[in-house]
């Protein structure tokens, strides 16, 4: 079965690496260098930035990260985004 990976809103890409890492801290998961998002004021940029040892030459790694792990991250952001749809849409 072919996965259509494309993004439909490019400018999305963004918002959704922030929320990514957001959710991850909010999760107790250790993943290091914040995916060139530096500088980003988040609620929890202070703990994203300062994870050692996973850095990857400046990308982050998650590949420490159990499937199961990397699973809830993105079922929450799904939930997320449904429910910051439906609000929209009140």
């Amino acid at each position: 079965m072919a996965r259509n990976n494309r993004t439909v809103v490019p400018e999305s890409r963004q918002m959704i690496d922030q929320m990514k890492y957001e959710i991850a801290a909010e999760f107790g998961l250790q993943v290091g260098g914040y995916g060139g998002l530096a500088g980003t004021d988040t609620e929890f940029a202070s703990d994203l930035g300062q994870v050692g040892g996973y850095s990857n030459h400046g990308r982050s790694s998650w590949g420490h990260i159990t499937s199961r792990e990397n699973g809830s991250v993105g079922g929450e952001i799904t939930k997320r985004l449904i429910r910051q749809a439906q609000q929209s849409l009140l």
